[in-house]
C-alpha cells in the first residue's frame, strides 16, 4: 500500500497564502455581489492607499529587480479599480436618485471638490487626466519596457559568456557566478513581465472612458424612465456621479502609471530615484550657475515678476557654489576609507598563516613581459580555457580544478611557467609575434625561421614571423598561433597530471551525484571491504594511465567484485581495467580499428620469468636483468616510434600479469601511449596488429 505524502505549506508564512487568496477572492466578489456605498468608500480609499505606496516603493528601490512583484502587484491594483468600477456602476445607476452620496461619499467628495458643481469641469478634468495617463505616461512607459525587454534578450548570451570567462580566470566564484546567472535570469523574466504589464494600464486607461460613457448614458436613461426625472436633472446628477467615479478611479491609475514609468526607465542605474535624479542633475555646477544666470535675467525682464525667478535663481548659485566642496569633502573621506580599508586588508593578508599556505590546483604564471603581450587575448583564453575544462568533464567524468590566470615579475622574459598545487612542472619560453609551422621529423621546408620544439610534445618545428603566415599557409603548411601553443601545453600537462587533480573533496561529490542504488552499493563496500583512501588511490590509478573514470556505476561495481579478494589498489586497479575493457579500446579507435602493437613471444617469456612469486603463487617481485631491461627500451623505443611516426594511435598488448611492469618502463619513454593486456582487448573491436617489439 503507497502513502502519498501532503504537501504542506512552508513554515513561518503564517497563513499569508490563505489570506492573500481571500483578498483575491473578494475582489471577485465585487464583479457580481451588491455592496454597500460604505464598503465601496473603504475599497475606494485602499485603491488610492495601494496606489501611494507602489508609487513609494518604486521611488526607494535601489533597482528595479528589487520589485520584481511589481508586475503581479499592477494586475492586482487593475482587477481591484475594475471590481471597484463595477460595484459603484451598480450604485450610480441603481441608486443616483437619491443625491450626490448615493454611490459614497468619496466620489460625491471627489465630485464636488474638482467639479464644483459644473459636471462639464469634471468631464474636461477627467480627460485630461485619461489623456496624460495613456498618451504620455503610459505609451512612454510601455515603449522603454518593449525596449529593455528586446536588449536585455539579446544581451543574455554575451552577459553569460562574460561570466564564464571570469569564472574560468578565477576572477570570482563558482558561488558569486551562480549569483550572477540568477540575476541575469531573473533580469530577463523582469524586462519581459514589464512589457506585458504596461498593457494591463492601457487597457485599464481605455476602460474608464467606456464605463463614463455607459455609466453618463445609462444614469441618463435609467433617470428619466424609471425615476420620473427631467433630462436636465438627471443629466445634472448622473454626469457629477459618473465623472466622480471616474476621478477616484484614474487618479490611482494615473500614480501606479507614474510608478511603472519610474521604474522601466530607471533602468541600469543604482541607487534610490532621489540619489539618482537629484546627485545627476546637482553634479555638473557650470551648468547650475548658467540656469541661475538665465533665471535672473528673466527676473528683470519687464513684465515678469521677479520674486519667483530671483529665488530660483539664487536657490541654484547656492546648489553650484556648495556642491563642489561636498564632492572633494566626500572623496576624500572615500579614499581615507579604502586606504584604512586596504591597510587592514594587507595587515591581515601578512597574519594570516593559512593565507601564506594556500596554493591553486592549476596555475598559468605569465611573465610580465608575457602578460603585456597577450592582455588583448585574456578574454580569447578565458573563453577557451572554459571549453577546455568542459571538455575534460565530459571526457575522464570530474571538473578539472579551476585554471588561475596569474603574473610574475620576477619571470624571465617572455616565458610562461604551469604550476600543479603550486609546484612549477613546466616552464616555457613563448614567441609572441611568432607562429609555429609543425614539421616532426620531415626535412625542415623553406621557410625563413628558428627551429624550435613544439612544447606540448616536443615536435620539431619552425618559428616564423606573422608577416608570413598567410604566404605559408597558402603553400599548405598549417601554422599555430602563440595562444594555441599555449593553452595546448597547458592541455597536455593536465593530462599528465590527472591523477593529482582529483582530490577526495572531487571524489565525494562525484559519489555525492551517484543514483540511490549506487549509494547503497558504495556503502556496502566502504568501509568493510575498501577504504575511502583506497577508492580514491583507485581512480587515482585508473586516471595516471588516462583512463577516464565517467563510468562510476561500472568501475564501483568492479571494484565491490574485487575487494574482498585483493586489498592492493594495484591489483584492483587491473580487474577495473578489464571491465572497463569496453570503454578503454573505444578510446582508442583509430578509422573504426584498434592498432594494437604487440610485445613478442621472446619477451612475454623474460618478462615472465623475471616475476618473483610466493607459495601461493602471487607475484611479490618484478627481477629483471638490468642489461635485458636496456636491451627491450631500446627495441620498444624504436618500434615504437616508428609506428608514431605513421601517425596511428594504437596501443602495446601484452599479458595481464606482466602489464604494470611493462607499463613502468615504457612510460617513461612514452607517457601517452596506452599499454593494454590481452585481457583488455574487447570483444566486437576490428583489431589492426601493427607488428610486434622482437
Amino acid at each position: 500500500m503507497s502513502v502519498t505524502a501532503i504537501p504542506t505549506a512552508p513554515a513561518g508564512r503564517g497563513g499569508k497564502d490563505i489570506g492573500f487568496a481571500v483578498g483575491i477572492i473578494l475582489i471577485l466578489c465585487l464583479f457580481f455581489l451588491p455592496v454597500p456605498a460604505t464598503m465601496i468608500d473603504f475599497g475606494l480609499a485602499f485603491s488610492i492607499a495601494l496606489s501611494v505606496l507602489i508609487l513609494m516603493v518604486g521611488l526607494w528601490i535601489q533597482k528595479p529587480l528589487e520589485f520584481s512583484a511589481f508586475p503581479t502587484v499592477l494586475l492586482v491594483a487593475t482587477i481591484l479599480r475594475l471590481a471597484l468600477n463595477i460595484s459603484t456602476t451598480r450604485l450610480i445607476l441603481s441608486r443616483g436618485a437619491e443625491g450626490p452620496t448615493s454611490a459614497g461619499y468619496i466620489i460625491g467628495g471627489f465630485a464636488h471638490l474638482v467639479m464644483g458643481g459644473d459636471f462639464l469641469i469634471g468631464i474636461i478634468v477627467f480627460l485630461i487626466l485619461v489623456t496624460i495617463n495613456f498618451l504620455v505616461i503610459t505609451k512612454g512607459a510601455t515603449r522603454i519596457a518593449e525596449v529593455g525587454a528586446r536588449f536585455t534578450l539579446d544581451a543574455i548570451p554575451g552577459k553569460q559568456m562574460a561570466i564564464d570567462a571570469d569564472l574560468s580566470a578565477g576572477l570570482i566564484d563558482e558561488k558569486v557566478a551562480q549569483g550572477r546567472r540568477r540575476e541575469l535570469e531573473e533580469e530577463s523574466a523582469f524586462f519581459g513581465s514589464m512589457d506585458g504589464a504596461s498593457k494591463f494600464v492601457r487597457g485599464d486607461a481605455i476602460a474608464g472612458l467606456i464605463i463614463l460613457a455607459v455609466n453618463i448614458f445609462g444614469g441618463i436613461v435609467i433617470g428619466v424612465t424609471r425615476h420620473g426625472l427631467s433630462l436636465s436633472a438627471a443629466s445634472d446628477i448622473f454626469t457629477k456621479l459618473s465623472v466622480g467615479d471616474g476621478l477616484v478611479t484614474q487618479i490611482p491609475a494615473l500614480i501606479i502609471s507614474l510608478a511603472a514609468g519610474l521604474l522601466v526607465a530607471k533602468g541600469g542605474t543604482r541607487g534610490s530615484a532621489d540619489k539618482a535624479v537629484i546627485d545627476q542633475l546637482s553634479g555638473y555646477p557650470n551648468a547650475l550657475f548658467l540656469a541661475a544666470l538665465l533665471m535672473a535675467m528673466l527676473g528683470v525682464v519687464p513684465g515678469l515678476p521677479f520674486l519667483p525667478f530671483a529665488t530660483l535663481g539664487g536657490l541654484m548659485a547656492f546648489v553650484g557654489f556648495a556642491i563642489p566642496r561636498r564632492i572633494a569633502k566626500d572623496r576624500s573621506e572615500e579614499s581615507a576609507r579604502q586606504a584604512a580599508k586596504e591597510e587592514q586588508a594587507k595587515a591581515e593578508t601578512r597574519a594570516s598563516i593559512r593565507e601564506q599556505l594556500k596554493s591553486f590546483e592549476v596555475e598559468l604564471c605569465l611573465s610580465k613581459e608575457l602578460n603585456a603581450a597577450l592582455i588583448l587575448s585574456r578574454d580569447e583564453m578565458a573563453s577557451r580555457i572554459a571549453k577546455m575544462r568542459r571538455k575534460f568533464a565530459r571526457q575522464y567524468g570530474f571538473v578539472v580544478p579551476e585554471i588561475r590566470l596569474t603574473d610574475d615579475i620576477n619571470a624571465p622574459p617572455k616565458t610562461y611557467q604551469i604550476k600543479i598545487h603550486g609546484t612549477a612542472v613546466a616552464t616555457q619560453e613563448l614567441r609572441v609575434k611568432e607562429h609555429l609551422v609543425i614539421i616532426g621529423d620531415g626535412p625542415r621546408p623553406n621557410l625563413p625561421g628558428d627551429e624550435v620544439r613544439e612544447p606540448a610534445f616536443g615536435i620539431r618545428a619552425i618559428a616564423i614571423p606573422e608577416a608570413i603566415v598567410k604566404e605559408a599557409r597558402r603553400e599548405g603548411f598549417k601554422t599555430v598561433d602563440p595562444v594555441s601553443v599555449l593553452l595546448t601545453h597547458l592541455s597536455e600537462v593536465i593530462h599528465n597530471n590527472l591523477a593529482q587533480l582529483l582530490s577526495y573533496k572531487d571524489m565525494r561529490a562525484l559519489m555525492d551525484r551517484l543514483e540511490p542504488e549506487y549509494k547503497r552499493l558504495l556503502d556496502d563496500i566502504c568501509p568493510s571491504q575498501i577504504s575511502q583512501s583506497g577508492l580514491l588511490a583507485t581512480l587515482k590509478l585508473l586516471l595516471a594511465e588516462r583512463v577516464s573514470i565517467r563510468n562510476l556505476n561500472l568501475i564501483l561495481e568492479a571494484v565491490a567484485e574485487i575487494a574482498p579478494h585483493v586489498r592492493r589498489p594495484e591489483g584492483i586497479v587491473e580487474h577495473v581495467r578489464i571491465r572497463l575493457a569496453q570503454q578503454i579500446c573505444g578510446d582508442l579507435l583509430d578509422n573504426g580499428a584498434l592498432g594494437v602493437l604487440r610485445l613478442g613471444n621472446r619477451w612475454d617469456l623474460v618478462f615472465h620469468q623475471s616475476l618473483k612469486r610466493d607459495a601461493k603463487g602471487e607475484v611479490t617481485e618484478f627481477d629483471i636483468d638490468p642489461r635485458l631491461m636496456e636491451q627491450f627500451a631500446a627495441e620498444a623505443s624504436a618500434a615504437i616510434r616508428k609506428r608514431m611516426d605513421e601517425q596511428r594511435l594504437f596501443a602495446l598488448v601484452t599479458t595481464a600479469e606482466t602489464r604494470p611492469y611493462v607499463r613502468m618502463i615504457i612510460e617513461r619513454m612514452f607517457p601517452t601511449l596506452a599499454i593494454l593486456s590481452q585481457l583488455e582487448v574487447a570483444r566486437g573491436f576490428e583489431v589492426k596488429s601493427l607488428g610486434t617489439i622482437s
